[in-house]
């Protein structure tokens, strides 16, 4: 079984990724397993297809295993689910010794990071995502949260996992729609600092859309490694690890506008990106170009880069007001200046925030 590994280094912890095409490979964490409580928290569309193999992959480790199953969407990355997580803990007596593992998307696995986080100030866990959006992602570099109803992630902490395991054979199960979702983050590494890995994108384009799985394993390594590069440098965000947010300020408040029920996140991201791709145009940052060739490059994988003119512009400028990467009511968004050159753009005025989400309306 050829399982590649990303290393994360950090200053008080160190983790690895482990990803393989066809199982859930727990060999190189059998140490961190033994002896403890385990509560997997997954949804009602993931755990009929894993929540039994991933319990027999973890029988061998003797461990008292309990699962709470929750419902299935963003919308339900709330305040609600997250206490059910909690009280399921209570309930079942889970201390400071025991271990949460997430098992499903993005939104399971930011809740499941949350409630580690809080649970008795901090426990260990272990992320098992189950999408592509998830797996290049979510499951790097510690975020866990929520979302609040004023905004998108608005409640959460840093909390790092002690290891995350992937198996890539569960995108084969993954709607389509979930898929080109994560195909919309994934794009954003070759826009912001790895215009190589556009290129390799593109090589490899009809591979990805057939959900080749050796290619898909290199598709995530690729964007883990990408990804740890900059949090490894930045881990809470003060300084660099923000360019990972290029078209997420935008992506944020049309998720939040839309009440999280007509844009999958990838989708959002996409169309985010496109904005900011015009925003640096219109204010000369880049050449006229640049928003033409980011566009192709979406529609080469069947994404979306357009907002209808039903959605209300002046609404989506001041949802992004409560942006977390907002300081002093400034605007601070991720620009690009070329293809793998963005960089943080401060000051930038709601008038021309405006004027680029108009541009990007059909």
């Amino acid at each position: 079984m050829n399982t590649q590994i990303v290393n994360i280094n950090l200053s008080h912890c160190n983790y690895s990724i482990f990803i393989n095409e066809s199982c859930f490979d727990f060999n190189a964490v059998a140490h961190l397993l033994k002896n403890r409580k385990i509560a997997i928290i997954s949804n009602e569309t993931v755990a009929p297809l894993y929540l039994e193999p991933l319990k027999q992959s973890l029988k061998r480790y003797n461990n008292s295993l309990h699962h709470l199953i929750l419902k299935d969407g963003e919308q339900y990355k709330n305040q609600d689910s997250w206490n059910q997580i909690l009280d399921f803990l209570a309930d079942n007596s889970f201390n400071r010794s025991d271990l949460l593992m997430s098992l499903g998307g993005g939104v399971i696995c930011d809740m499941t990071g949350f409630a580690a986080a809080s649970w008795m100030r901090g426990i260990d866990f272990i992320q098992v995502p189950t999408s592509l959006l998830a797996q290049v992602d979510a499951s790097v570099g510690g975020k866990t949260g929520i979302n609040h109803k004023k905004g998108k992630n608005l409640i959460g902490a840093f909390h790092q996992p002690l290891a995350v395991i992937i198996n890539a054979s569960t995108l084969k199960t993954l709607p389509e729609r979930e898929f080109k979702s994560g195909l919309g983050e994934t794009t954003k590494y070759g826009f912001i600092n790895q215009p190589q890995f556009k290129q390799w994108l593109q090589e490899h384009s009809e591979e990805i859309i057939r959900l080749n799985l050796a290619i898909m394993c290199q598709l995530i390594a690729k964007c883990c490694k990408y990804k740890k590069e900059i949090v490894q440098q930045d881990e809470k965000e003060s300084g660099i690890r923000a360019l990972l947010n290029l078209g997420h300020t935008f992506a944020h408040a049309i998720e939040t506008y839309t009440q999280y029920k007509e844009y999958t996140h990838g989708e959002a991201v996409a169309i985010g990106m496109v904005m900011a791709a015009q925003l640096s145009v219109n204010l000369g940052i880049a050449n006229d170009n640049l928003r033409k060739e980011l566009e192709k490059h979406l529609q080469d994988f069947n994404l979306l880069t357009m907002l209808p003119k039903a959605v209300n512009a002046t609404e989506l400028v001041e949802l992004m007001r409560l942006d977390k990467k907002t300081i002093n009511n400034s605007h601070r968004l991720i620009l690009l200046k070329s293809i793998g050159n963005a960089f943080i753009q401060t000051n930038v005025c709601e008038k021309d925030i405006l004027q680029a989400i108009l541009s990007t309306q059909h």
